[in-house]
């Protein structure tokens, strides 16, 4: 990596800290339910009106139920506005009926805090559906998730007295609250900025505009326009992804500059590295948090320092033909293709990176341009279950999976019961956890064998061969485990790829979160061991160690042999 690079990465990683830390001690406020009475004043007529008591604590299997049916409500609005948009107003681009299985693909898509798009929003959606339907959504997912790691949170703080048997909160409280306290404000203070940086907001109707070669041979060219600043924040602090653009991130509209460049990639960031903290302060001891958070920062610098160098190193088949890739005075070098000048490549892949070690989605530049090495990174960092920092919510309740599986390796070597921040994990954890871990790799790999056998599979490959698998693949593991982002040279818009993959995305999502909310309830039954000398500590350098190895390990060797015929096969053919 050159000295820019470490200098950019550098500077992401303090810049993210400072700002995450007072972030995690709101989140740990909100977590504890302790909110101030001004707050609890106006959220009063919410509840009122929703038929419920914040301080009624649920139980678990209430708490799991009432999640699936306010997302599946979600979806069928969302459903129900696409394919009414046509008669609906706020529509100055007279924009149709979205096509069912496309509004299906997108309704599962965006409640799912997945954001797969198979569509160009520009030419597809009416503002009113952009606003109503995908910034909503935008908005409750990413509150979903934050629910599910309060509730796991609280089963590891709670003592386990008799009053908590099964109890992890009030979910119409914890969305409600999320959403209000937390997203909104940060997705306002956010979205100002980026207007301010040149990110478009308006309604008016697209723009006819002469092109700088009009003077020669007059041609003209339509502009969208829209309400972009006010989604492109909550698509960011969300982790959600999904652009106003076809381009996404790589529009100039949508992402006009090195600073908001800089901006969008903290705010991705910004809430999954705050709940490392505000999960030290919930159970009680920071250091907890930080060990969580430093696995996370080692595991996303080794893919950043794989990405960056693969995309300075170019492409050899140029090279063999005399064309100079060198970065020079004059040139960016390097391999450029698919990439904003604006960003260059040390930008473009940290971008990837955190795109796609976040459950985020968003994209500044096209991966399917990127080398074979740097297309595997997001590939890889998506199948490790997206726990590298990883989405709202789901990110740390991702690593506490994983964490909880460490210590019952360690139990097993060292022939003691596993305990977990004083919590016993025993039979029922573990058969939960091991539906949790593998529910994405079943869904990617049968979901990804489907589609190379199926004709209707094959027919939406454009580039056959190793990087056609990879490009199926990639778009199996972007679904399963709710990113969003895409190889694009994969025509996925077509009804078997928006029910297989609409599929994968609600169990992907749902089918992990319900044995996530089971391991809550059973954890805060539990009374809390105190700390002996026979314990494990779960804090130190030893332990990190083996949580990055776990997750490692269960996570990525599942899909060794599906990368070694795609990614790899084709790093091994350019470079032979």
């Amino acid at each position: 990596m050159t000295a820019s690079a470490w200098s950019l990465l550098a500077f992401f990683l303090i810049a993210l800290v400072l700002l995450a830390w007072p972030v995690g001690k709101f989140l740990a406020a909100l977590c504890n339910e302790r909110v101030p009475r001004w707050m609890q004043r106006i959220e009063a007529p919410l509840y009122k009106l929703a038929g419920t008591k914040p301080e009624q604590s649920m139980h678990w299997l209430g708490y799991a139920l009432a999640l699936l049916a306010f997302n599946a409500v979600g979806a069928l609005f969302l459903y129900a506005l696409q394919r009414l948009q046509g008669w609906l107003p706020l529509n100055p681009a007279g924009m149709g009926a979205v096509s069912p299985d496309s509004a299906f693909n997108t309704s599962v898509s965006f409640v799912s805090n997945t954001n797969w798009q198979g569509y160009a929003g520009e030419s597809t959606m009416s503002y009113l559906t952009q606003m109503l339907g995908l910034t909503v959504q935008n908005f409750f997912s990413a509150a979903t998730g934050i629910a599910v790691a309060f509730a796991l949170v609280r089963g590891f703080a709670r003592r386990g007295d008799g009053k908590s048997r099964g109890l992890v909160g009030n979910f119409w409280a914890d969305i409600t609250r999320i959403t209000l306290w937390l997203l909104v404000p940060l997705s306002f203070v956010l979205a100002v900025v980026f207007a301010g940086q040149g990110v478009i907001q308006n309604f008016d109707a697209y723009k006819t505009v002469q092109t700088v070669e009009a003077a020669a041979s007059p041609q003209t060219q339509t502009l969208a326009m829209g309400p972009v600043a006010s989604q492109e924040a909550i698509k960011m602090i969300g982790t959600n992804g999904g652009g106003f653009f076809n381009a996404n991130s790589a529009h100039p509209y949508e992402n006009p500059t090195a600073l908001s460049n800089l901006l969008q990639m903290i705010a991705i960031f910004l809430i999954p590295a705050g709940l490392c903290f505000a999960f030290g302060r919930v159970v009680g001891d920071m250091r907890q948090g930080w060990a969580v958070l430093a696995a996370m920062t080692v595991m996303f610098v080794i893919a950043v320092v794989a990405i960056i160098p693969a995309e300075h190193a170019g492409n050899p088949l140029l090279g063999s033909l005399g064309i100079d890739q060198a970065a020079s005075a004059l040139q960016s070098g390097g391999n450029m293709e698919g990439k904003e000048v604006r960003f260059g490549i040390d930008a473009s892949a940290l971008f990837a990176a955190i795109t796609t070690a976040a459950s985020c989605g968003a994209v500044n530049a096209m991966h399917d341009s990127f080398t074979p090495i740097g297309g595997m990174v997001p590939m890889v960092l998506m199948q490790l279950g997206e726990v590298v920092f990883g989405g709202v919510g789901s990110g740390l309740y991702g690593m506490l999976i994983f964490a909880m599986l460490a210590v019952f390796i360690a139990g097993l070597m060292i022939g003691r019961t596993p305990e977990y921040l004083g919590k016993k994990i025993e039979v029922r954890e573990m058969k939960l956890i091991s539906i949790a871990i593998l529910v994405t790799p079943i869904l990617v790999l049968a979901g990804t064998a489907v589609a190379v056998i199926a004709g209707a599979g094959k027919a939406g490959i454009a580039n056959p061969g190793a990087h056609g698998f990879s490009e199926i693949l990639y778009a199996l593991s972007s679904a399963a485990n709710n990113n969003g982002s895409a190889f694009a040279g994969l025509s996925a818009n077509t009804p078997f790829y928006n029910g297989l993959l609409g599929l994968a995305m609600w169990l992907g999502r749902f089918a992990m979160i319900v044995p996530v909310l089971a391991i809550a309830g059973s954890l805060a039954a539990k009374k809390r061991l105190p700390v002996t000398g026979g314990t494990l500590p779960t804090h130190g350098p030893l332990f990190v160690s083996l949580l990055i190895g776990t997750v490692l390990l269960v996570g990525l060797l599942n899909y060794v042999p599906a990368l070694a015929l795609g990614p790899v096969v084709e790093h091994l053919v350019l470079w032979k």
